[in-house]
């Protein structure tokens, strides 16, 4: 979270300039992080989700300050599908249980 924050705070990113579709794709990926570590840390992914996507939304809203960065709803929507991937590769489904009495042959 730190790391997206003083990325955010910066006037220019560094490296090569993103311009829309490859900023989405960095915005989907730093949140796919983000979530991935916050759903392990956490064991569950409506936590993590949650809390991904209310600092994706303060972190546009913190780019709206930044000149000559702007802040975007596309941008924040690319956060949140990025997180909600992560989520689901963190933390998996449990395994559903096989009926009691299942592979167990009486002789």
């Amino acid at each position: 979270m730190g790391v997206i924050w003083w990325l955010s705070a910066q006037p220019h990113t560094p490296g090569p300039s993103l311009e829309h579709p490859k900023d989405w794709a960095a915005h989907f990926t730093a949140y796919l992080a983000l979530a991935f570590c916050l759903a392990r840390a956490t064991g569950r992914r409506s936590a993590a989700l949650l809390i991904a996507a209310w600092f994706g939304a303060l972190d546009e809203v913190h780019q709206a300050f930044v000149p000559p960065r702007e802040a975007g709803v596309q941008d924040w929507l690319f956060d949140v599908a990025g997180a909600w991937l992560g989520t689901r590769l963190a933390v998996r489904s449990a395994p559903v249980a096989p009926p009691e009495g299942a592979g167990v042959h009486a002789t």
